[in-house]
């Protein structure tokens, strides 16, 4: 038993850490917004928009292969998947839904300095 709530337990943690991975903007992106001018300022912000947006959209596509994994772990054994893996499946598809936002915001603020 306690061999199973430790490895559990290195599981668990070893998942949030590396859920919890995100990279810092390279560039101070106030400072950068209020000094865009020119058109080819707001390209530069609209790429960083753009690759921040696929970086998200990766997040949102590991998560997805992590939840079908989480998902088919308790049907393997003809069984509904226990508490431990419920709280997994939910994990992944809280962090999906924030990735998919981060995205489609991050598209969002692409397509604004695209505009300008």
């Amino acid at each position: 038993m306690k061999t199973k709530l430790l490895f559990t337990l290195i599981l668990a943690v070893g998942l949030l850490s590396a859920c919890s991975e995100m990279n810092p903007h390279p560039m101070d992106m106030s400072q950068a917004v209020q000094n865009a001018t020119s058109r080819a300022d707001h390209e530069a912000l609209a790429q960083h928009y753009e690759e921040a947006a696929k970086e998200m959209q990766l997040k949102v596509d590991e998560h997805n292969k992590l939840l079908s994994q989480y998902r088919s772990i308790g049907y393997r054994y003809g069984r509904p998947p226990d508490d431990f893996v419920e709280y997994f499946i939910d994990h992944c598809q809280r962090l999906i839904d924030v990735y998919e936002k981060a995205v489609e915001e991050n598209l969002s603020m692409a397509n604004l300095h695209r505009q300008k």
